[in-house]
């Protein structure tokens, strides 16, 4: 911007109104930018009596360009951003406010969230001192989404290998209960009923983890133990991966923190990992009802869709076409239907139902963060 013009609104800033305190979100550590304020676009220009914030009044004639940062004087590096003149400061006010406030939020406390892009979080916060970035806990069904990228990338070179049905949840292996007391992939599957088909189910969604590990068996990796499965995934994925098994369940028995499921989600994004182009591929209905009569069982509530290892949050009414992979304790990491945002919600809970609580309450963090409005 021209030094010349900045000084010139700077003086009339501070000649008209004296010093400028900008209101804060939570306690002071963000600036608030309420609903109703304008945004001063690139190029526009302001007439006399148009108030920007605090009282401060731009007389006529005065170009507003980008870099005005409208309550806390002249910022060269906020500058207003060309979708609609929200800055990365309005988008995380409104993220960290929905996060604190909103009844689907507070419902869920105590976790963190995160919200990034392909170079690095972008915002982030949380309710209570329990969990933090780097907190590890078990991922449960996040693990999906991680096998699901796994089996992509180790076959990507000819796509038609994959087993569609098995990373669908409809191969019809639908008995599965856990891998207590099992030690590879081979002994969980064969354990109990797990390893069960029931031919009538194939082809059929039924939520569970028997699928994936009958296709973990089938793609040679029956004798592998956590530790050799953590080192054949950083071997596929990546050395970085610092998700590691604390049970050889291929659907739910990985633990992670929100630090090292990030830089998955990261990776996923800037395309190094063949899942991106994957994303929402032969997604099937999975909410048992007249608009979906071959589903068997899921363990939500909306009617989303399936795809490899993931979710397609495309329900009607509530749904905004974003990935994910809620886990039964509550750990959500998503990536938006843009794939240009990631972000997740960290938390451990024992009760029923908790992955989709933190995804109802994940989705309005990440519309706050969109738009750029507190949700109510």
């Amino acid at each position: 911007m021209n030094s010349r013009f900045v000084c010139l609104v700077a003086c009339l800033l501070v000649v008209a109104c004296g010093p400028v305190v900008a209101p804060d979100v939570d306690g002071g550590t963000e600036p608030e930018r309420d609903a109703g304020r304008e945004a001063a676009d690139a190029g526009t220009t302001l007439d006399a009596g148009v108030v920007v914030d605090a009282g401060v009044t731009v007389d006529a004639g005065v170009t507003v360009d980008a870099g005005l940062v409208a309550d806390a004087g002249l910022v060269a590096d906020a500058g207003l951003a060309a979708d609609g003149g929200l800055t990365l400061a309005i988008r995380a006010a409104a993220a960290r406010q929905t996060a604190l406030t909103h009844p689907l939020c507070t419902a869920i406390e105590p976790f963190y969230w995160e919200i990034g892009d392909v170079d690095g979080g972008l915002a982030s916060g949380a309710r209570g001192t329990m969990y933090g970035a780097d907190t590890e806990l078990p991922i449960a069904s996040a693990s999906k989404w991680v096998f699901g990228a796994y089996v992509v990338e180790r076959l990507k070179t000819d796509l038609t290998q994959l087993d569609v049905n098995a990373l669908t949840m409809r191969a019809g292996y639908s008995s599965f209960t856990s891998c207590a007391g099992t030690t590879t992939v081979a002994t969980c599957h064969l354990s109990g009923m797990n390893g069960v088909l029931t031919p009538a189910n194939v082809g059929r969604f039924d939520y569970g983890g028997g699928h994936f590990q009958k296709y973990g068996v089938d793609l040679g990796m029956g004798a592998m133990t956590n530790a050799m499965l953590e080192t054949e995934f950083q071997r596929v994925l990546g050395a970085d991966l610092t998700l590691g098994f604390n049970s050889p369940q291929l659907a739910g028995g990985m633990n992670g923190t929100a630090t090292g499921y990030a830089r998955l989600l990261r990776k996923i994004l800037s395309g190094s990992l063949a899942i991106k182009a994957q994303l929402g591929a032969n997604a099937t209905c999975t909410l048992r009802g007249p608009s979906c009569p071959t589903a068997m069982g899921s363990p939500g509530d909306e009617a989303m869709h399936y795809s490899y290892g993931h979710w397609v949050e495309d329900a009607p009414g509530v749904g905004d076409g974003a990935f994910s992979s809620a886990g039964a304790f509550g750990f959500y990491p998503w990536i938006d239907s843009t794939k240009t945002l990631y972000g997740v919600v960290s938390r451990r809970e024992l009760s029923g139902g908790a992955g989709m609580d933190s995804l109802k309450c994940g989705r309005q963090i990440r519309k706050a963060f969109v738009t750029g409005l507190p949700q109510p």
